[in-house]
């Protein structure tokens, strides 16, 4: 037990765990204050805005950024990031474009004051992307400190400034320019560090490199990124296909609900998958048994999350409201449903880097195309119905029930290792 507590593993999640608890911690006694500052309608936007620019984000690299950990040489993975720096501009470039279409744009999605806000479309792009680049840098070298170092003062910096904004009267966009001031500012410790590691180094890789390592793991824009993209807009479904037929309100409820659920899950996920990948890629390119870890990353995931959620359950409710003020029991509503979606989306998102490691980006990204579509169809009927509760629930079963199968289809991926190891 001793020798586990000296192990690099245990300091690196241990760095890693203990910045994300922390940021979530920030978050969470910020939400009481926010509530009640901003309507449910602001959050509304916050959360289309936020949706929109996610997806943008993530075409920004074309995923290569992913790529960053995989290669031997170092030349290889500077080029990685120079690549996905070119492309990030370029989309950058786009998105700068659908300026000349705000009000259009906020039409077609019922709200005016996105039309009015879309000129921070771009710099959330930029930022966000950039950081994605800089994170699997860090991520490559085992430098976990700048990693935890973002993650708590963008959390920290964004929740003084979206209720500083507040109480002086920026109540409509004050949430979306908090947000993205506080990146500027945490993203700019990140890459000055970046630059200092090594990061400038990739002014002198030239254009065969690139172009080279942009056909080697050509398997991240081609299947990887679809993937990805397929995942967010999947996952950004109710923002944004339900806001042309129902009020922002309801939207702000329900992003409210997912920004409880899911940030704590995904900041520790994004921290155990941090840490597992490149664990995981060493032991198997060093042809080494990987079976008997996922074997108790599953049983003790389970053991936890089963009975918590089961007593969460009878609770959320009242502690929405009691956390966020009158009115917001809705959004507890809302995660009662998502509990099981939740526990199997905590289970598997640690651990989706198997298809990368195992170059089956193709099925993984069938199995996304499928999710979508089963997703899509479960809004589709709540749409059709007029009711937005039902079209919750049922895109959180369908959701619950397609993790279920991608947690099946990577448990077959390591017993399929297993056997040609051997």
């Amino acid at each position: 037990m001793r020798q586990f507590f000296r192990s690099s593993f245990f300091k690196h999640t241990a760095t890693l765990l203990t910045a994300n608890s922390l940021s979530q911690a920030i978050a969470l006694l910020a939400y009481p204050l926010l509530t009640r500052i901003y309507a449910p309608d602001d959050f509304g936007l916050f959360n289309l805005f936020l949706s929109i620019g996610g997806i943008l984000a993530i075409i920004g690299t074309g995923n290569y950024h992913y790529a960053i950990v995989l290669p031997k040489e170092e030349t290889k993975a500077l080029a990685c990031i120079k690549l996905s720096f070119i492309l990030n501009l370029i989309v950058v470039g786009i998105s700068s474009f659908f300026l000349l279409f705000s009000s259009q744009i906020g039409k077609l999605f019922n709200s005016e004051s996105l039309g009015e806000y879309l000129y921070l479309l771009p710099i959330f792009v930029l930022l966000t992307a950039t950081w994605n680049i800089l994170n699997y840098w860090f991520t490559r070298h085992q430098w976990y400190k700048p990693i935890a170092f973002y993650q708590i003062s963008n959390s920290l910096g964004s929740s003084i400034l979206k209720y500083m904004l507040g109480i002086m009267g920026f109540l409509r966009g004050g949430l979306l320019i908090g947000t993205i001031l506080a990146q500027v500012i945490a993203f700019a410790v990140g890459f000055i560090v970046a630059w200092k590691k090594g990061l400038s180094r990739t002014l002198h890789i030239q254009r065969q490199e690139i172009v080279e390592t942009a056909t080697t793991y050509k398997n991240f824009p081609f299947y990887s990124l679809p993937h990805s993209l397929i995942n967010t807009l999947g996952g950004s479904l109710p923002i944004i296909f339900l806001a042309p037929f129902f009020s922002l309100a309801e939207i702000g409820f329900f992003g409210m609900a997912l920004t409880l659920a899911f940030r704590p899950i995904n900041i520790i996920s994004s921290s155990l998958h941090q840490v597992f990948y490149p664990i995981t890629t060493q032991k198997v390119n060093d042809n080494d048994s990987i079976m008997p870890f996922f074997k108790r990353y599953f049983l003790r995931t389970f053991t936890l999350l089963i009975p918590l959620f089961g007593v969460l359950f009878f609770f959320l409710p009242m502690l929405t409201e009691w956390l966020l003020g009158n009115g917001w029991h809705q959004s507890g509503k809302y995660i009662q449903l998502m509990l099981p979606w939740l526990a199997l989306s905590a289970t598997v998102a640690p651990i989706t880097y198997l298809a990368d490691i195992f170059s089956q980006q193709r099925i993984a990204l069938l199995l996304e195309i499928l999710s979508f579509i089963v997703r899509f169809c479960a809004l589709m009927i709540g749409i059709w119905q007029q009711n937005f509760y039902l079209a919750i629930a049922y895109y959180c079963v369908a959701s619950a029930l397609i993790i279920l199968v991608q947690l099946l289809w990577y448990w077959h991926l390591v017993k399929q290792y297993e056997i040609k190891r051997i």
